[in-house]
């Protein structure tokens, strides 16, 4: 079975990475905690900020299905 992933799973699944990585590495060259934790949350707003204005989601075409209105029964079987 081969995987379906697209840009959003990719997008899902590098917001935590994004914020816990630029944290980390912050906090172990010494920047203050709370300034890290600013600093991997931008960057994981500016991962979503991407995904949803820069190469926002389009809708896929659905097929339209024509439709019997209420009044419309179609052919009518006397028998």
């Amino acid at each position: 079975m081969v995987p379906m992933t697209s840009y959003y799973d990719y997008v899902l699944g590098l917001v935590p990475v994004t914020l816990v990585g630029i944290t980390a590495v912050l906090g172990a060259v010494g920047v203050a905690y709370l300034t890290a934790v600013s600093a991997g949350a931008g960057a994981a707003a500016l991962v979503v900020g991407h995904a949803l204005f820069v190469n926002s989601p389009v809708p896929t075409p659905v097929e339209e299905v024509p439709t019997q209105s209420a009044t419309d029964h179609g052919p009518v079987n006397a028998d």
